[in-house]
């Protein structure tokens, strides 16, 4: 069964390149980013972890920690982590999860029960789903999910755009409109009345009678 916005997100035992985690014990009362990859030692891939070391601190200035998972095992990805310094510039200090039974994989829906139960013989493009992302709140429910084909590189930065919105709206009664960006005007939410809204966001624009904006609130 294919996992949805809003569904718990599963919760699992792994060793990774900093030992042993419980994914939601590790994530505590934070947010959590797990973005996952088909095979160590691709290119796109390298690349793709070597943006996130370099956004860590953007991660952690907004209560999130970033987990990296690839279907190898982790002494594979202890050894990848130097390319990927070599050419993203930025130690990986992130947890990078060791997946070689496909069995985070296959709990998050990534692949098929059927899939084999090792990496070993398995080519990228065989793993080639495993290029998902999820945003993971608090409250342990997903929040988003992004898949990527593997010859496009992810777009970090939208993922961080996309957390500044969750966050935002999940604090307050707003929307985030199409290609918003921190600090720019917000939706005002349907479940707020004109008087409320009168109260709260002073000074609001009706664009549309079901459209109303105001200033970002704090």
């Amino acid at each position: 069964m294919s996992l949805r916005i809003n569904d718990v997100a599963p919760d699992f035992t792994a060793e990774t390149t900093q030992g042993t985690i419980r994914f939601h014990e590790w994530i505590g009362d934070g947010w959590a980013v797990l973005f996952s990859h088909p095979k160590d030692f691709t290119p796109v891939c390298t690349t793709e972890l070597g943006a996130v070391a370099a956004l860590e601190n953007d991660f952690a200035r907004r209560g999130a920690k970033v987990i990296g998972l690839s279907v190898d095992p982790v002494a594979s990805h202890s050894k990848w982590a130097s390319d990927i310094k070599d050419v993203g510039g930025h130690d990986v200090n992130y947890p990078i999860i060791g997946d070689p039974e496909l069995k985070i994989a296959k709990l998050y829906d990534m692949l098929a029960a059927d899939a084999g139960d090792s990496c070993e013989g398995r080519t990228p493009a065989l793993n080639a789903p495993v290029r998902t992302v999820f945003v993971i709140g608090p409250d342990k429910k997903i929040k988003l999910t992004l898949s990527y084909p593997m010859t496009t590189g992810r777009n970090f930065d939208e993922i961080i755009r996309v957390l500044d919105s969750i966050q935002l709206t999940t604090k307050h009664p707003v929307s985030t409109p199409a290609n918003w960006k921190q600090g720019e005007d917000v939706i005002i939410a349907g479940s707020v009345s004109n008087e409320q809204a009168d109260k709260q966001f002073p000074g609001y624009k009706t664009v549309k009678p079901y459209l109303r904006t105001t200033t970002q609130p704090q």
